[in-house]
């Protein structure tokens, strides 16, 4: 899913890595709207807040809308900083860090949940930062592996895109360029299915675990790491006794 690239990299390996990191960022984001009254996956909304709240001269709550767009900006730096280096370096493969950072992220925001009696006010703003820079972490790690093909933390472009290459299938008569369209069409209705199934699922389970529910993001991106490794010692095996 994540050590494909280039053109060694094919549908089905997209198809795989949108329909699980679409899934984790529904979870993410339906548990900080849930838990923190925020959301967690996307830059859009906290923009709006953050004009709003300059309008009405509220400068301190501006201030908290601004470090949210920040945050996700810098996870979105630092993933994509750290898969050039480790890239040029090659001391192991360049989704490692990022998403062992993003896995930390989410975990520690989980079990925070066992301190909130004895936390601070601004508790749920810096698990809102964490959360945010844990899913730009994501969005740089998915849009670099891809080729910017897949972006899983939100939803705008992929429906704008999504209506641009409807709009075109009735056009195409090639076959090829059917083929690649529909695939396209595809890719982009699994990501937008998954992540309003991650929702959904995040929902249902925070009704009964609270932050807690951040684990299920979390063992789903342990065994994206887990596949990735055992997919690549069977490939390493099978080459051998070729």
């Amino acid at each position: 899913m994540l050590r494909h690239k280039g053109k060694a990299r094919t549908f089905i390996h997209n198809l795989r890595l949108a329909s699980v990191l679409s899934t984790v960022a529904g979870i993410v984001n339906i548990t900080g709207v849930l838990s923190l009254g925020t959301l967690t996956t996307n830059v859009t909304g906290h923009f709006a807040y953050f004009s709003e709240e300059l309008f009405l001269k509220e400068y301190a709550t501006a201030i908290t809308f601004l470090f949210c767009i920040l945050f996700f900006l810098f996870g979105a730096f630092i993933s994509s900083f750290i898969m050039e280096w480790t890239s040029r370096h090659r001391h192991m493969p360049s989704y490692i860090i990022p998403i062992s950072v993003e896995i930390v992220c989410i975990t520690a925001v989980a079990f925070s949940d066992l301190l909130r009696e004895g936390g601070f006010p601004q508790q749920p703003i810096v698990f809102s930062f964490v959360l945010l820079f844990a899913m730009g972490l994501q969005n740089a790690l998915v849009t670099k592996v891809s080729q910017s093909v897949v972006r899983t933390t939100h939803l705008t472009g992929l429906f704008t895109d999504l209506g641009i290459e409807l709009s075109q299938l009735p056009f195409h008569k090639e076959r090829q360029q059917k083929i690649r369209l529909k695939r396209s069409i595809y890719l982009k209705l699994s990501i937008i299915g998954c992540f309003f199934l991650g929702g959904i699922l995040g929902g249902y389970v925070h009704r009964y675990a609270g932050l807690m529910t951040l684990l299920v993001p979390a063992i789903l991106l342990l065994y994206v790491m887990w596949y990735d490794r055992l997919l690549f010692q069977y490939y390493h095996i099978k080459r051998k006794f070729r």
